[in-house]
């Protein structure tokens, strides 16, 4: 007579689940989970108007409102008060699209509110109530190494003129320079923008 090894499923019991069957489920379960973080949350399907979803888009307006649903007979849910706010449009519908702010706030506004012009925001985790903003170089180059041309807060929008996966080119108000992606809402990680 053998001996059952740890891994054996019981003879009798068809669909049990032994000890090692459930440690396997558990690694596929983390192998899945880790092999969706170490994937860019790029933009992937296309929506109704041939877009992408998602993507990044930004306000043209100073005044925009985001409303509960896609139409104006839906409630107001926040007014957005800040040309250029970068936004990650989610749905489409007809004339209507479905957006995320850098909070996580999500609801509609008209899409003839947004333009495509793409900017992002400089570290908006980073913004805290009643603590002075933390500041971020802009840098002369692509490098960690170069001269910084101008610290900037927490919280401003950069118009971004490209990014090569790791720095997007910038400028933030007479300032020109560099900012590493990770450091910008508004953009994908590892989003290649020519």
């Amino acid at each position: 007579m053998r001996e059952k090894t740890s891994c054996e499923r019981p003879a009798r019991e068809k669909w049990a689940w032994g000890p090692c069957s459930l440690a396997l489920v558990a690694l596929l379960a983390i192998a899945v989970a880790a092999a969706a973080e170490a994937q860019p949350a790029a933009p992937s399907v296309p929506g109704a108007s041939g877009l992408p979803l998602p993507r990044f888009v930004s306000l043209k307006s100073d005044r925009v409102n985001m409303r509960k649903g896609p139409g104006t007979d839906y409630p107001t849910a926040w007014v957005y008060r800040r040309a250029g706010l970068p936004l990650e449009v989610i749905k489409e519908f007809q004339g209507w699209r479905q957006v995320r702010d850098a909070d996580g706030a999500a609801g509609w506004v008209l899409q003839s509110f947004l333009s495509g012009r793409r900017t992002a925001l400089v570290l908006p985790w980073e913004v805290k109530q009643g603590t002075p903003a933390p500041k971020v170089a802009l840098h002369y180059n692509d490098s960690g190494r170069s001269r910084p041309v101008a610290m900037v807060e927490a919280g401003v929008i950069a118009n971004i003129a490209s990014c090569d996966g790791n720095w997007c080119r910038v400028s933030i108000d007479k300032f020109r320079g560099y900012i590493e992606q990770k450091k910008l809402w508004g953009v994908y990680e590892g989003e290649v923008i020519e």
